[in-house]
């Protein structure tokens, strides 16, 4: 893990406690952090981290490489010495991994030029704009193309980290690890950063504020254009104008998002069988949702299900690496409860 000054703090202790973690599950890793001149660093929120060498020293090859960001990216692009040792590690790594503003730097290296790649949301349009190059997914929470993976903003470190574990290690192990750092086992790659619902793109228009809410209060309602614009008052062109300049998105994407919301929160929170859920959330069958899912997430309701199932208690233990490892008591872990936990990141 590649540490300096200005480091997103979570970016660089989220993967580190997954890897960890997976040691307790029959893991082998060994981490190492390092600076550039091997000496502590301010992390956010005047946090310090003491690296085990400089950069320089580490020894190479690597299996992975990780490459934290700084909210003021700038800072890390313009610092040479960083790029270049970034450079020098990742041509001799296995997986080069970066977390939310760390695509910058790696970018700055030239090794992500005509690959796809993730970042925080709401610095997709600076990455686009400074490395032209690059295919910016401003929506996935991580992306993976060839041996280099790139995640979205800050926790989404830690959704990368699983999918590495579970390429590792297997999803007996990966599920474990999530498990025990109460949280979902894991967010495919394909899921949005952020809830349309949070999101803080839209809301500036009353007429449009209405419509919206209208929208999420009861996704099961007629959301046609026609239906809405006669709600509103307004014009199906106007309305189809507000919503493009508001969300970004046509009515029918809004409508849609919601909904498929709406069935993403039956699946995490109950068992209610699929075609209860496509009903609830407005989808009205199970092929209509089964294919949003797929479309938007990458993933069938089922599997987003089975995904979600580790946020609660379970009985059964990965065979030959129970919880707690050697040297913790038997008791159970106070943190493993039955409550539902689930991290969304509309932007943090």
């Amino acid at each position: 893990m590649v540490l300096f000054d200005g480091v997103q703090v979570l970016d660089a202790t989220g993967p580190l406690e997954v890897y960890g973690a997976a040691n307790a599950y029959g893991g082998d890793y060994r981490i190492t952090t390092a600076s550039l001149d091997g000496k502590p660093v301010t992390a956010t929120a005047g946090v310090r981290l003491m690296p085990d060498l400089a950069l320089d020293e580490v020894d190479l090859p690597l299996d992975t490489l990780m490459v934290p960001g700084r909210p003021d990216w700038w800072a890390a692009v313009s610092d040479t010495p960083l790029v270049t040792a970034v450079a020098r590690l990742a041509a001799a790594s296995g997986t080069v991994a970066s977390i939310c503003a760390g695509a910058f730097p790696l970018a700055a290296t030239g090794l992500l030029e005509g690959r796809r790649v993730a970042t925080h949301w709401r610095l997709a349009a600076d990455l686009a704009a400074r490395y032209p190059g690059l295919t910016v997914d401003s929506d996935a929470v991580f992306v993976r193309d060839g041996r280099f993976v790139t995640s979205a903003g800050i926790t989404a470190g830690i959704d990368l980290a699983l999918s590495l574990v579970e390429a590792d290690l297997g999803a007996d192990v990966a599920r474990a690890t999530a498990k025990h750092l109460v949280v979902f086992m894991a967010r495919p790659g394909g899921q949005s950063q952020f809830s349309v619902r949070q999101s803080a793109r839209y809301g500036t228009d009353s007429v449009l504020r209405h419509v919206l809410d209208a929208v999420t209060a009861d996704p099961r309602g007629d959301h046609t254009l026609t239906a809405m614009a006669r709600r509103a008052g307004v014009s199906e062109r106007h309305l189809t104008r507000l919503f493009r300049t508001e969300t970004g998105m046509t009515a029918a994407q809004f409508v849609e998002r919601i909904r498929l919301e709406a069935a993403q929160a039956l699946l995490e929170s109950g068992g209610d069988p699929l075609d209860s859920v496509a009903r609830a959330s407005g989808f009205g069958s199970v092929e209509t949702m089964r294919r949003a899912f797929r479309r938007i997430l990458g993933v069938t309701p089922g599997a987003y299900r089975d995904r979600f199932r580790t946020t609660r208690r379970q009985d059964t233990q990965v065979p030959g690496n129970p919880w707690p490892p050697a040297g913790h008591s038997g008791q159970s872990d106070p943190r493993m409860t039955s409550t539902k936990f689930s991290r969304s990141n509309p932007g943090t």
